[in-house]
């Protein structure tokens, strides 16, 4: 009886290990309320979005990716449909700091392809809450980090709603059509390989379903 005793408790103590290691990490947005039923799903059109990326100078998904049937916004210089990948980030969020640089991995991989990463920086429209004031300018924090991704700041919050990060880090890759394929919510400590491989057979994915490039541009 002894035994048994102590056999379930090693079942139950392995347990409790196994949920540690691959346990979901978020950050709470604050002034955002928790409503998953808001949630964007897989297959569903990603929002459109307008973000600046530096003083006076904007980038707009419409850029690399649109709808099927509708024209990319810059078709003259821009003609060539890209997947993208969005992750929303703040300085605050320690999970987030865990996931950059696995992303900035899979970034240097796929770089000079076919696919746009953007890190939707949401510090500053949090910034008003209480004890986030002092937080740390992503521009600067990030570089000292070692991250390259291209930082767009939603310094309003308008995209950090309609995309319902209500928590932080939070992660949508979608196909040249705006199509929604991939999703992620949360860093899952001790799936850091398992993350950076199931990324990047997505990104292979869609690369190799985009449309021939014209004009011999990427």
């Amino acid at each position: 009886m002894r035994k048994n005793i102590t056999f379930k408790s090693s079942l139950i103590l392995l347990g409790l290990m196994l949920s540690l290691v691959s346990a979901q990490e978020e950050a709470k947005t604050p002034g955002m309320s928790s409503e998953e039923d808001k949630d964007l799903k897989v297959g569903e059109i990603a929002p459109s979005w307008a973000l600046m990326y530096a003083p006076g100078k904007f980038e707009f998904l419409r850029n690399w990716s649109e709808e099927e049937g509708k024209r990319l916004r810059k078709m003259a210089t821009q003609p060539n449909r890209h997947a993208v990948l969005l992750s929303f980030f703040a300085t605050w969020c320690q999970p987030c700091m865990k996931e950059l640089p696995l992303l900035e991995d899979v970034y240097q991989k796929y770089k000079d392809e076919r696919i746009k990463f953007f890190l939707v920086d949401i510090t500053e429209a949090t910034r008003n809450n209480p004890g986030y004031g002092d937080m740390p300018k992503a521009g600067p924090f990030l570089k000292k980090k070692g991250v390259t991704m291209q930082i767009l700041f939603d310094t309003r919050g308008t995209v950090m709603q309609r995309y319902n990060a209500q928590t932080l880090p939070r992660l949508f890759v979608m196909d040249g059509d705006r199509e929604l394929t991939f999703l992620r919510r949360g860093f899952h400590d001790g799936e850091e390989e398992k993350f950076k491989n199931e990324l990047s057979t997505e990104i292979e994915r869609l690369l190799a379903e985009l449309p021939e490039a014209k004009n011999g541009k990427k």
